[in-house]
């Protein structure tokens, strides 16, 4: 899969701190990430939330999430490889937030977690990667306290 939306990873900080990746399924699909069962996915709008604390902070990790010229490591990069990152929300913070960001996302109305402990083996959250129902991406942007924003495409 070619490169999302050309990108330029100095709009991110190197701080640390907390991000969603907002990615657009426009068909189903059975995705299998390191040890976790193969699971069928859904066209719809997903949420993937992390936190980035190494090197290079969120623009490091996320800009990495975002090249197609990756080795996979984490369960993300299964799904990055196969559905475009339309959209990327962040806050910087010395505090790691990803499991009260997908705790705050799963309180919403119609969102699910399609694929158990994806994205969440360092913790007991059920998943950090979140099925939005229809309409549900305003509704998850002001959950998560309206997050700064990049719009990589529609």
């Amino acid at each position: 899969m070619p490169d999302p939306s050309p990108f330029d990873r100095r709009l991110l900080p190197t701080l640390p701190g907390t991000y969603a990746l907002i990615l657009r399924l426009d068909r189903s699909l059975t995705l299998t990430a390191g040890r976790l069962a193969p699971a069928a996915l859904r066209p719809g709008l997903y949420v993937y939330v992390g936190s980035a604390r190494g090197p290079g902070g969120l623009r490091g990790r996320v800009g990495r999430h975002l090249r197609a010229d990756k080795r996979a490591h984490w369960h993300i990069d299964a799904l990055t490889a196969l559905a475009p990152v339309t959209r990327v929300w962040h806050v910087e913070s010395a505090e790691r937030r990803e499991c009260l960001w997908a705790g705050a996302l799963r309180t919403l109305p119609g969102v699910s977690a399609p694929v158990a402990g994806f994205g969440a083996s360092d913790c007991t959250c059920e998943a950090h990667l979140l099925m939005l129902p229809g309409g549900g991406l305003a509704a998850a942007w002001a959950a998560l306290d309206s997050p700064a924003e990049i719009i990589l495409s529609l």
